[in-house]
């Protein structure tokens, strides 16, 4: 890829020995168990990654800007643009984007349009289209090695592709999707309070049933046996995913007084961090399931004045996330504060605020830098030390909806309500 200055971008790794974390029955009527693979053969030419390379594109599949404007949309907010690259094939707002693993060369973006594309960040340039989705495609994520992209939709239709559809199965209403960490294995959490995993690409099943209400958010642990999944009705169940059963549920006052709205874990699976729209994060020992600590909005914002108690319950949590380099937490609030808290003392560090709501954040993997993008279309860049802005980047004419990060914090990658994802390079004087 090439960056600002004209150079090359980073090269793919040299292909190696890859252990994956597979499920495989068990007895009759008994658990699947975990089964480790080690030393499988690299990924041949039919990976992913290398097949989208050759694909063959007609001279229609150009990249389409709609003259139409989303309502709502501020005059003046796209005068700046500072992206190298704009993918503008959807004709409608762009809710998910995701980034190849592997080789970090390839995106995946979902829309309002019932469609979801895989494009290169180089270029822009569209490699296929993931089609016959009947509703918004809210959902998209490639596997950790980058050989297969899933895609969901709000309906429920799931669908997992190399370059041709391999595997579909429909559920209920979706609420997200995600790739095991290690393994060809997708889960996902459905509006009925159940969440899936299948086996890709045979298709073995198995349910995790839930409360009556939406499993709204979730997340797989850096362990591959664990899963923490976050419900409307406040409660959050830590599950065993080779017996099928919850470890730990926290409710009541171990739960949360509103629907859960992201889940978060550090980088060994120790710790968990839930947010949800009752104003609070709770940090969780995923061990014990016990709550370590809770940070709240409270702390962080003015008591309200007469008239403002609506608005000031109103700002939920909207995005949270580990440091891997400091014992840090952040949580993103939809008032538009970045909140920075010290796990050691559990105590606010910092707060950093943003002129619109936080829509997503993200952590640089070696660096306490935290990434996040708001709806008045700015990705900006935190120091977490400090809690000062070091960077600011726009170029939409509506909200960002959601951000992915290039594996060596290089690139950023987001998508908007103006039917666009853009790529920005990221410039760092300590790079």
């Amino acid at each position: 890829m090439a960056d600002p200055g004209g150079g090359e971008g980073p090269e793919p790794g040299p292909e190696g020995s890859e252990t994956l974390l597979l499920l495989a029955g068990g007895a009759e009527g008994g658990a699947e168990e975990i089964v480790e693979v080690v030393d499988l053969e690299p990924p041949g030419p039919d990976d992913l990654a290398g097949e989208m390379e050759d694909v063959d594109l007609d001279e229609e599949q150009g990249a389409w800007v709609t003259e139409e404007e989303d309502e709502g949309v501020e005059e003046g907010m796209a005068a700046q643009d500072d992206s190298e690259v704009t993918f503008s094939k959807h004709t409608a707002s762009v809710f998910c984007v995701s980034l190849d693993p592997k080789t970090n060369t390839l995106a995946v973006t979902g829309g309002e349009d019932d469609k979801a594309f895989v494009w290169r960040l180089s270029d822009g340039e569209l490699l296929f289209e993931c089609s016959g989705h009947k509703d918004s495609v809210t959902c998209t994520g490639f596997s950790h090695d980058s050989t297969f992209v899933a895609t969901g939709d709000m309906s429920g239709l799931i669908k997992v592709l190399t370059k041709e559809e391999i595997w579909s199965f429909e559920v209920g209403d979706l609420e997200w999707m995600e790739w095991h960490p290690q393994s060809h294995i997708l889960l996902a959490g459905t509006a009925d309070g159940n969440s899936w995993m299948w086996k890709i690409p045979s298709g073995e099943c198995k349910t995790f049933q839930g409360p009556n209400c939406p499993a709204t958010c979730g997340r797989v642990l850096s362990d591959g046996k664990r899963a923490v999944v976050g419900y409307e009705d406040g409660t959050v169940r830590i599950w065993d995913l080779k017996q099928g059963s919850p470890l730990h549920v926290l409710k009541g006052q171990d739960g949360h007084q509103g629907p859960l709205t992201c889940v978060a874990s550090n980088k060994d699976g120790s710790l968990i961090l839930t947010g949800s729209v009752d104003c609070h994060a709770k940090l969780v020992n995923s061990a014990t399931g016990k709550v370590v600590s809770v940070f709240k909005a409270e702390s962080i914002v003015p008591k309200p004045s007469v008239g403002e108690t609506e608005e000031a319950e109103s700002n939920s949590v909207e995005s949270l996330g580990f440091c891997n380099v400091m014992p840090l937490a952040a949580v993103g609030y939809l008032d538009g504060t970045l909140a920075i808290y010290d796990r050691a003392t559990q105590t606010l560090r910092h707060k950093c605020q943003h002129e619109s709501g936080i829509v997503q954040l993200l952590w640089e993997d070696s660096s306490p830098v935290v990434y996040t993008c708001s709806l008045d279309g700015a990705v900006s860049l935190w120091d977490a030390r400090s809690g000062k802005l070091i960077s600011e980047y726009r170029g939409y004419s509506a909200e960002i909806l959601d951000l992915a990060l290039y594996k060596d914090a290089s690139i950023v990658v987001t998508t908007s309500g103006d039917h666009q994802a853009k790529v920005f390079c990221v410039q760092r004087p300590d790079r």
